[in-house]
């Protein structure tokens, strides 16, 4: 399991198991974030916060919020807004773990902004 948590502590996650990789996309939003996400499902990632300690953010085919912490703003996770095979999914921000919890992850570049294709494929 990797736990994570924004700055304050007020929004926190643990990702039962290790992710295969993570996702360094670059898209307007995400390399703003410098987040590094890890996905999961609902079924191995749980989220520990009060129901208004994120505040949600949505944008551009609204398919996924973006949650940040409301006190000291980090960006944590994201959920699914759709109601499609992929209205399970999670993804959290692997920078609020310890880098040594994250370090042997492979990290895959994504073309968020442009070609919607992972850049660093083999």
């Amino acid at each position: 399991m990797i736990a994570g948590m924004c700055h304050c502590g007020a929004v926190a996650w643990h990702f039962e198991g290790v992710p295969a990789s993570l996702t360094r996309c670059n898209c307007s939003i995400c390399s703003r974030y410098a987040a590094l996400w890890a996905y999961g499902t609902t079924a191995n990632v749980t989220v520990i916060a009060a129901p208004d300690a994120t505040i949600a953010y949505s944008h551009g085919d609204q398919m996924i919020a973006f949650h940040s912490c409301r006190v000291c703003g980090c960006t944590t996770h994201y959920l699914s807004l759709t109601t499609d095979s992929y209205a399970d999914r999670v993804a959290v921000n692997m920078r609020m773990a310890a880098a040594a919890d994250f370090a042997a992850i492979p990290i895959r570049d994504f073309d968020g902004a442009e070609s919607w294709t992972y850049l660093n494929e083999s």
